[in-house]
């Protein structure tokens, strides 16, 4: 479902991210596949020197359909980037690389809190992040760092995943599907 990023998985990549409802929402745009290309070789390069934890999203055939990043990492905390290809919106991807994500950087990384900073006009990644149990609003409890980069121009929403509340949130998980198996039993 996840691996590091790749130089060869570059063109597959920028042909779904520059699709017009892909392409506003990603943070690192490129104008050409050349560029592309370039971001691609920094980030890699960034993760080496442990500024940023960066993968690549996959379809159930090893197909690459989008990225999932950790960017600006201070203190065991980074803000969350991620896109997927149009064709692969609405299929429950976001979902399963988040989890996928999430285990690896809580659980392998130690990393202690996930942030989100999502534009306003971006319904898609709102609802997403709504969805998710473990992720709680962060406009009033983290107001000075949101207003860091909230501009007249650009106005954001943030919110936090906390390792304990994410840790709680597998823990359940894992009950409810024990619970399951045994009824089925």
């Amino acid at each position: 479902m996840l691996k590091k990023r790749e130089v060869q998985d570059s063109h597959a990549l920028y042909e779904l991210m520059v699709h017009p409802e892909v392409f506003p929402f990603v943070r690192h745009q490129a104008n050409s596949f050349e560029e592309y290309l370039f971001l691609t070789k920094q980030t890699i390069e960034a993760e080496e020197r442990g500024e940023l934890i960066s993968r690549t999203i996959l379809d159930e055939w090893g197909a690459p359909i989008g990225t999932i990043s950790l960017f600006d990492i201070q203190d065991n905390a980074g803000f969350l980037g991620t896109w997927i290809g149009k064709p692969y919106h609405g299929k429950g991807y976001n979902k399963i690389a988040k989890d996928h994500f999430f285990n690896e950087l809580f659980f392998e990384l130690n990393i202690e809190t996930i942030f989100l900073k999502i534009r306003q006009g971006n319904i898609r990644s709102m609802k997403a992040a709504e969805k998710l149990p473990y992720t709680m609003n962060a406009n009033e409890t983290r107001k000075s760092l949101l207003e860091q980069f909230n501009t007249a121009e650009k106005q954001f929403n943030l919110f936090e995943i906390s390792k304990d509340l994410y840790h709680l949130y597998t823990m359940r998980s894992a009950e409810e599907t024990a619970e399951q198996h045994l009824k089925e039993a």
